[in-house]
């Protein structure tokens, strides 16, 4: 079975900003799409903000094995709890790769439990990767470095939780460093951040962005899922695994759900 990969896009510059609109006329979302979609073991789908429930309904999410997320200006549009349906799905085993901007995404953040910020600058300068972990499945197949001409920068210090990999490290023309690829395990759910892809710049246009996507969406997938990862039962005396007496008091009755 191919691994089913949904791509959701903010889908708002490419209607009010000349530039995005001219580099991708179709959207970024359909863009992004299209560079996973080359390889033959996965099949994409696309849905937007616009969409009800912003396109991520339950049943959108149960047949998702791995959510790519790009956002920007309208991160706040979000609805909390939908947020709280992406961030449980990623708990019990859906894949999520954040791209560019969407470090600051409600999702990126709430699974971060931390600020997501760093520093920035719209330039358009060089930006150099380096592949510091060559022997890791998202570097597959890549250079020991490669160049986007132009892109926005982002430096130091990202105030994201330290990560499981460190995938790339970016160079940029005015002098700043950035981790660029990290990766991170939430519940049971593999999640990757991939720096690159800012909207006035055709970065995802790019064959090398192109062939990190697929290796991400692949090293992403998880065929299990874990839908009791996130309950937290009250497992009474009688079926304890060994035989067991209770002792002192207890907030609950007997049978009573208790609080978690």
């Amino acid at each position: 079975m191919p691994i089913r990969t949904l791509v959701w896009g903010e889908n708002v510059h490419e209607h009010i900003n000349k530039t995005v609109a001219e580099i991708y006329p179709e959207g970024m979302h359909s863009q992004i799409a299209k560079l996973i979609g080359k390889d033959s073991n996965i099949s994409v789908k696309t849905t937007t903000l616009q969409e009800p429930e912003h396109g991520l309904t339950d049943k959108a999410l149960e047949e998702t094995d791995v959510l790519v997320w790009w956002g920007h200006r309208a991160h706040g549009d979000v609805a909390d709890e939908i947020v709280e349906r992406v961030a449980k799905r990623v708990w019990e085993g859906m894949g999520l790769i954040v791209l560019h901007s969407g470090h600051f995404s409600k999702i990126f953040k709430r699974l971060m439990g931390s600020p997501c910020a760093l520093n920035w600058r719209e330039a358009g300068e060089r930006e150099r990767l380096w592949v510091v972990n060559p022997g890791h499945p998202i570097a597959k197949g890549l250079p020991a470095y490669f160049e986007l001409e132009n892109e926005e920068m982002y430096g130091e210090p990202f105030s994201v939780p330290e990560p499981l990999e460190t995938v790339f490290v970016s160079w940029f023309q005015g002098g700043e460093v950035f981790r660029s690829g990290l990766t991170y395990r939430k519940g049971a759910g593999n999640v990757f951040y991939f720096r690159p892809g800012h909207e006035t710049y055709p970065t995802y246009h790019d064959a090398t962005v192109g062939l990190v996507l697929r290796n991400a969406v692949n090293w992403a997938y998880n065929p299990n899922r874990f839908p009791h990862i996130t309950e937290a039962p009250n497992v009474p005396v009688e079926k304890a695994l060994e035989p067991l007496e209770a002792r002192g008091g207890s907030l609950h009755e007997a049978g009573e759900e208790g609080f978690r």
